[in-house]
């Protein structure tokens, strides 16, 4: 699996989730699991999606 693919999956759990979460506020019910799950998510995009040092000072060479 490509890391673009893994991304694009990464965002469709996280859209999945955001709907449990919007379904779980309009009851009125807790949402602790689902925040956690939310948070994880997160850190896996954007631990995925992080550019070296290197290419951001030098885009043009990157």
């Amino acid at each position: 699996m490509s890391q673009k693919q893994y991304l694009k999956l990464l965002e469709r759990e996280i859209q999945k989730i955001n709907k449990k979460i919007d379904l779980k506020i309009m009851q009125g019910e807790t949402y602790l699991q689902e925040q956690r799950d939310h948070k994880l998510l997160l850190k896996k995009v954007r631990y995925n999606s992080k550019r070296s040092l290197f290419s951001r000072l030098f885009p043009i060479f990157a």
